[in-house]
């Protein structure tokens, strides 16, 4: 008995880890919804409030306000068409550049027409900087997922050393993170409009690195020797 149930479990983990992408686009749909429907109460959720304690009322210091407008900014079109550049030069594949470029574009214009969909008010009243348009989804939440999540996709299938897959994968995730929580330690978006944003875009990814990244880059040359 135990022997099949460990056989089960194997084959379990085993399924997974070939569907990974589809696993992890479902979840992100099924979180997604549920914000969805949340938002649409119009009413604060516990997650926004809790965020709001933590992000706004007990970290926001006048020291760390500088370091978090900097790391907003690593979604910001003069950080993001440097990085693209950066890919362009030194990414192998075909069209390293162009891939990122579309994929980038299609985000942003994917963000466009869900805010006008929603049409969530940001914020009022302990905002830091100067913002405008809707609030849900966070375009610097999907910007950054979609834009470095696929930077790490493509380290992790290029790279061959282990070590350094695991150091830019690792580093491009604190980045997307630390770009989410900037949102709201700001106070241009709640909680619930960066996860959504997070939740969007990898569902995007999952999509595109499925459909349009094998058109575009070598997969024989992305296989990982």
């Amino acid at each position: 008995m135990a022997d099949q149930l460990a056989e089960k479990g194997h084959a379990f983990g085993r399924l997974v880890r070939e569907n990974l992408r589809l696993v992890l686009a479902a979840v992100a749909a099924c979180i997604f919804i549920w914000l969805l429907e949340e938002v649409g109460e119009g009413e604060l959720t516990k997650l926004d409030t809790g965020a709001y304690l933590l992000f706004v009322q007990t970290l926001r210091q006048p020291w760390l306000t500088p370091y978090m407008e900097s790391i907003s900014e690593l979604a910001q079109p003069v950080a993001l068409l440097a990085m693209l550049l950066a890919v362009e030069a030194f990414a192998p594949g075909r069209r390293p550049g162009a891939c990122a470029a579309v994929n980038l574009v299609c985000a942003v214009a994917l963000n466009v027409l869900l805010k006008q969909l929603v049409q969530r008010p940001r914020p009022d009243g302990f905002r830091l900087i100067a913002e405008t348009g809707y609030s849900f989804p966070s375009g610097h939440s999907m910007v950054a997922m979609a834009f470095y999540g696929l930077l790490a996709w493509m380290v992790w299938h290029y790279e061959r050393d282990r070590f350094v897959r695991w150091l830019c994968v690792i580093g491009f995730g604190l980045v997307i993170a630390l770009i989410g929580i900037s949102r709201i330690y700001l106070g241009v978006h709640y909680a619930s409009d960066v996860i959504a944003g997070f939740c969007v875009s990898l569902i995007w990814l999952a999509l595109y690195t499925k459909l349009v990244v094998p058109l575009m880059l070598d997969e024989k040359d992305a296989a990982i020797r």
